[in-house]
């Protein structure tokens, strides 16, 4: 009995460890794509490549804000934070995902000054350079991937190097359609479309995070069906008062008053229950016995 625990602690930490070793590679990499990004833009006296370089930064900049939340959210709780920091990855999903809809703002209003006054464009230096940003970007999407699935916060980090590979990916599509057409107004369209494409995914990532910095319910557990679940338990009477929170990006409380037959039942309807929570995504369930309902049973009322 003794050793599942450690083993599973074991896992956890190499779990942790892994995800801080991909977060600090990422970060390094793309900081280096932007030092080489601009000084290229400098070298080729192109304001694109500066002002995507200085975009860039913006995601080197969530990165590492997606860094400190993942290490906030694992520092010890104490007397002043039962909790520990583990709020701070919904704030910071929350933050990034707001930085992206800036960042989307930004190429919007860009690819329309651009629509209305077309500038000339090194199509080939522009590619190029775009070329290893898809390279980069991809690599650090990649790598993020796996894990982005499970945590809100690391989503935040995934879609913010998603979104730049699809925006260089559509750099390089128009650089080659410039250099061989000559066709300039191609640069803002394609940008058009890539801005939509990630206000799409940002919007979903903006709205739940949002819901969770409020303490809504997390979209993956319904209450209603667990309720039900619970109450279909023999010796459950009635349930009430109940409460499901995001404690963080990837961990899900609940409290709930269970009316049951009589006391000898506890034991049973605590293990049922707890196993009902952990089926529905809750890790922390808090279950209150009654054997008469309190005062006021209403469903969601404190």
């Amino acid at each position: 009995m003794t050793e599942h625990p450690h083993h599973h602690h074991d896992h956890h930490h190499h779990h942790i460890e892994t995800i801080n070793k991909i977060m600090i590679w990422a970060i390094v990499i793309n900081l280096l794509y932007v030092v080489i990004e601009a000084a290229v833009g400098i070298y080729g006296d192109s304001l694109g490549l500066v002002s995507d370089a200085g975009h860039n930064l913006g995601d080197v900049f969530s990165l590492v804000l997606t860094l400190i939340g993942f290490k906030l959210a694992h520092v010890a709780a104490n007397s002043k934070f039962t909790y520990g920091y583990q709020k701070t990855t919904i704030l910071i999903a929350l933050l990034n995902a707001v930085i992206l809809l800036v960042a989307v703002g930004v190429i919007i209003v860009e690819s329309i000054r651009k629509i209305r006054h077309p500038e000339p464009i090194d199509g080939a230096l522009v590619s190029w350079t775009a070329g290893v940003g898809i390279v980069v970007n991809g690599l650090t999407a990649w790598m993020l991937m796996k894990d982005q699935k499970h945590d809100l916060n690391i989503r935040g980090a995934f879609l913010h190097m998603a979104a730049d590979t699809l925006v260089s990916l559509g750099v390089v599509v128009a650089g080659i359609i410039i250099s061989v057409t000559g066709f300039v107004l191609i640069d803002p369209i394609i940008s058009l479309v890539i801005a939509a494409v990630i206000l799409v995914s940002t919007w979903h990532m903006l709205r739940e995070s949002l819901t969770l910095s409020i303490d809504g319910v997390p979209e993956e557990i319904d209450v209603d069906r667990l309720k039900t679940d619970i109450e279909g338990l023999p010796y459950v009477k009635s349930v009430h008062h109940i409460h499901v929170w995001a404690l963080s990006t990837t961990l899900n409380a609940m409290t709930i008053h269970v009316v049951i037959d009589s006391r000898d039942s506890e034991d049973n309807a605590l293990s049922a229950i707890r196993q009902l929570a952990k089926d529905a995504g809750i890790n922390h369930p808090t279950v209150q016995f009654e054997i008469t309902p309190c005062q006021n049973h209403q469903t969601y009322m404190f």
